[in-house]
């Protein structure tokens, strides 16, 4: 028996499901691995995550919009933690789940604890993701802890976002629980961000990738055109940084950092847009660059 379509309609799902946690547990990883594709810079760093990010995925069941967050990150010597925490506090709002995703090789600490608190009180469904599952057993040595906060949520999963282990259970209960109600986005968009900001969070990717210590949280890329003409795009973009040292060791010696990070962002934006890319990157200095963000 074929159901018809308006019967259909009124079964589909729709909603906003937000991705909170620490910083650095996955959550990124993770709205990339639900959507299908990559929509948000993924690295081994701490706040890599500055924005609220949107990947929408649209099934026969409906569509689910996935909230990517900055990560709970306390130190007080970074002067973006409190605008990042802020940020998180309010992808909280007018949401209709939450995904709540832990890294079972980290303790329960301060960070934690003011994470969980951020969403104790909220009245809506909140699943536990455990992330990281294909790590040996002897490295998830906090595992049980995390299981213990099972009765806090309406669901445990344990799954990896990287290798793409154990995912669809996820997907299928966050359908199960989403309301029935009409599509936020087109079936064609993947994402709330612009062309612009896209690449802009690609490059910054790289630089976070390809530079240690302080000096990626030091940075931010703004994107000034993308011209595409019939066998090339050309993209010009900025880096910002505050202090003339950091911008020496972006360039770094004969301008072999930046060159290094350009070709790694220019062969992923070919093999994204499916054309020759000419990526002209330039390092300046801003004092004031947060106020960019």
């Amino acid at each position: 028996m074929v159901t018809p379509k308006k019967e259909l309609k009124n079964q589909f799902k729709t909603g906003f499901i937000t991705l909170v946690g620490r910083s650095n547990v996955g959550k990124s990883a993770l709205l990339n691995t639900l959507v299908g594709t990559k929509i948000a810079a993924v690295t081994d760093k701490p706040q890599t995550t500055r924005n609220i990010i949107h990947g929408v995925l649209n099934t026969a069941q409906g569509q689910a919009v996935f909230v990517d967050t900055p990560g709970v990150f306390k130190d007080k010597g970074n002067p973006l933690s409190g605008k990042l925490i802020q940020r998180a506090r309010e992808a909280l709002q007018a949401v209709n789940m939450i995904i709540y995703v832990a890294d079972p090789t980290k303790s329960l600490g301060a960070e934690e604890r003011a994470t969980l608190a951020m969403i104790r009180n909220l009245d809506m469904p909140k699943l536990l993701v455990i992330n990281k599952s294909d790590l040996p057993t002897k490295e998830k040595i906090y595992l049980d802890d995390y299981k213990a906060l099972g009765d806090q949520f309406t669901t445990v999963f344990e799954l990896s976002a990287e290798e793409n282990r154990d995912v669809q259970p996820l997907r299928d209960k966050v359908f199960e629980l989403l309301p029935k109600g009409e599509p936020t986005y087109p079936p064609t968009q993947l994402t709330n961000m612009d062309e612009k900001f896209w690449v802009a969070e690609l490059i910054r990717e790289k630089i976070f990738k390809a530079l240690r210590q302080e000096v990626p949280y030091t940075t931010h890329v703004e994107v000034a055109d993308i011209e595409e003409k019939p066998d090339v795009f050309v993209i010009n973009a900025t880096v910002y940084t505050y202090d003339s040292r950091y911008k020496k060791m972006i360039i770094g010696a004969g301008g072999r950092s930046i060159k290094e990070i350009g070709i790694a962002a220019r062969k992923e934006l070919e093999a994204a847009l499916n054309k020759k890319v000419f990526l002209q990157l330039d390092v300046e200095t801003d004092r004031r660059w947060e106020e960019r963000i």
